[in-house]
């Protein structure tokens, strides 16, 4: 089993109501991708941070592989989200993959 965490900070220029709507947005696209995608056998992502946070949203998913990540990365159902409502709206990303 694989890990794959992402953490992004959102273009600073945005207001705080866009961010909310923005973070919604990338929560609904991605945990939309559940069976959708064969070896994802877990996703979510927290939008809810404290104010120590250097980060704007998580994303925290589970694959059967490295391939099955590997194959993630390319799947047409993430690529059209991850352009339609992650890309456009981040400024920052951050990356860590590992074996669980």
């Amino acid at each position: 089993m694989v890990k794959h965490i992402i953490i992004w900070t959102l273009k600073d220029s945005f207001s705080d109501s866009e961010k909310e709507e923005i973070k919604k947005n990338i929560k609904s696209g991605l945990e939309g991708l559940m069976g959708k995608i064969e070896g994802l056998t877990e996703i979510r992502v927290q939008t809810d941070r404290l104010p120590t946070s250097t980060g704007d949203l998580m994303l925290d998913s589970t694959f059967t592989s490295a391939e099955a990540l590997k194959a993630y990365a390319t799947h047409p159902a993430h690529v059209e989200v991850a352009d339609r409502d992650v890309r456009p709206f981040t400024a920052q990303r951050s990356c860590l993959d590992f074996e669980i």
